[in-house]
């Protein structure tokens, strides 16, 4: 499982000129599965996601998870996440997961990540043609893969 975590200070989702989901301050994760992931990859990323240390203390320090600043999250899916690029001009998605295996460990990472977060992570629409609108915090954006966790 891979997932983009951009700190915002505001994210938003729109799916055929429709609001489907927006956040102020907090994280923007664009969330891809591949063929290989199960539960443990999911909660292991809430769980890394949750605690991670990117928001400012009062010195202005990256020093608080998103909990300490009351931030809310947004969950994106995007199997582009997993594109082979080395052969070719084309990308190949053929390690990202298929909807049957996906859409399962999509809901489940956004129940976990709620669980964590005590609130509820909002989210765009699964396979749906998104637009997506963000402003970047910092700007602070970090790449975490549940098979890279050493």
């Amino acid at each position: 499982m891979r997932v983009v975590i951009q700190r915002v200070s505001e994210a938003s989702v729109t799916i055929d000129g429709v609001l489907k989901s927006a956040i102020g301050h907090g994280f923007m994760l664009l969330l891809g599965i591949e063929t290989e992931d199960e539960r443990e990859d999911a909660e292991w990323l809430c769980n890394k996601i949750s605690l991670l240390r990117v928001f400012a203390d009062e010195n202005g320090q990256m020093n608080k998870d998103i909990k300490e600043v009351d931030g809310e999250i947004l969950v994106v899916s995007q199997f582009t996440l997993h594109a082979q690029y080395k052969k070719g001009n084309r990308p190949s998605f053929i390690k990202a997961a298929r909807p049957e295996q996906a859409i399962p460990l999509y809901e489940f990472f956004i129940a976990c990540m709620s669980e964590k977060m005590g609130k509820q992570a909002l989210t765009g629409t699964f396979g749906a043609d998104m637009k997506v609108a963000l402003v970047n915090d910092g700007p602070v954006t970090i790449l975490m893969d549940s098979r890279n966790r050493e």
